[in-house]
């Protein structure tokens, strides 16, 4: 049975679909616009996650250079405190040369009076040299070894029978080392 409809009800059943495919339409309008949105979105978001990891990187560069830094500025302090008296060191040898030099005299057969003031000089210089050895500022044993530029000068030369080229024959100053460091080198005559 077909049913039949009157005017009123095709108008109305007719705009009913004319809505339906309005709002459709709208949907499907609507659903264009949103992809756009969308898509600039996703690349704003894009964009952020870059940003955010290219500072991440940077944060990370910015922390292993101050770690670097830090332990620059560790290592030179540690230096220092390693070589701190190496100047104090420097300025008292041409003292402790002095009193070797004094007590020399005592080889020449001096008087009495004369004798016991260099055995004073004797104990003072003693006493120094113990106070350089607690300080590892050592002596560097250079007569009869072979030359060895970098811790001695050759400011003589000498042919000296029964003694090979290049060996040492005599310390004019003694030379010193402040514990890995060369702090004076020593002057010495070389032979032939």
């Amino acid at each position: 049975m077909v049913k039949k409809m009157n005017n009123e009800e095709i108008k109305k059943e007719t705009q009913e679909e004319i809505k339906e495919e309005q709002k459709t339409e709208k949907e499907h309008v609507e659903n264009k616009k949103e992809k756009p949105k969308k898509k600039k979105e996703n690349k704003e978001i894009e964009v952020l996650k870059e940003e955010n990891k290219a500072l991440q990187e940077k944060i990370l560069r910015i922390s292993a250079e101050m770690q670097n830094m830090r332990k620059r500025y560790e290592e030179e302090i540690a230096r220092l405190h390693k070589y701190e008296g190496l100047e104090f060191a420097k300025e008292i040898l041409p003292t402790i040369d002095n009193f070797e030099r004094a007590i020399k005299l005592d080889d020449t057969n001096l008087d009495d009076e004369l004798s016991k003031f260099l055995s004073g000089f004797k104990m003072i210089y003693t006493n120094l040299v113990n106070i350089l050895n607690a300080k590892e500022i050592k002596e560097i044993d250079c007569l009869n070894q072979d030359f060895d530029p970098n811790y001695m000068e050759a400011v003589l030369t000498a042919k000296v029978e029964g003694v090979e080229k290049n060996k040492v024959v005599e310390v004019l100053q003694k030379g010193y080392m402040y514990k890995d460091k060369l702090l004076r080198p020593a002057m010495v005559k070389v032979s032939e």
